[in-house]
């Protein structure tokens, strides 16, 4: 049985590297050089209909500025919507990060599934790894709640 210091150390090593890979592309064979910059249009999915999305230039590395972004509320799956929607209480309560780290983990992470939910190439993979970091998430919590704390005391009068 693996002690719960060192599943909590290897769940947090993989959500990193999920993170951290998410958005490197895919080797390609026998693709031209990539230019400096390349444009990249948006799609309109179903998640995002009616949203307006601008053109934004990608550097030759694949990675953007997020501050440039018009990413949509929802990713539009809903594992991925429920795992964003729990992420603060959830890690609060597996004390994965510190606290001072976890809103800028959460915003990362955030960040990366609504891009990635953008992407025609990733979207149809991202269930899979919701489902994933979801199901890690569990294994970290070792049966606790993610509720925020205990309920107030009602006093019946």
């Amino acid at each position: 049985m693996m002690p719960a210091l060192s599943r909590l150390t290897l769940a947090t090593i993989i959500t990193g590297l999920l993170v951290g890979c998410a958005h490197q592309p895919a080797p390609k064979a026998a693709t031209p050089p990539i230019s400096a910059t390349a444009v990249t249009g948006t799609t309109t999915s179903p998640a995002t209909a009616g949203t307006h999305h601008q053109h934004h230039a990608t550097p030759a590395n694949g990675h953007i500025t997020v501050e440039d972004v018009d990413l949509p509320e929802r990713t539009g799956i809903p594992v991925c919507d429920d795992y964003l929607a729990s992420y603060m209480a959830c890690h609060q309560a597996a004390a994965i990060f510190s606290p001072d780290q976890l809103p800028a983990r959460y915003q990362a992470m955030r960040t990366s599934l609504l891009l990635d939910s953008e992407n025609p190439d990733i979207r149809p993979q991202l269930a899979a790894r919701c489902n994933s970091l979801a199901s890690q998430l569990r294994e970290a919590l070792h049966g606790k709640s993610c509720a925020q704390g205990p309920a107030p005391a009602s006093s019946a009068h």
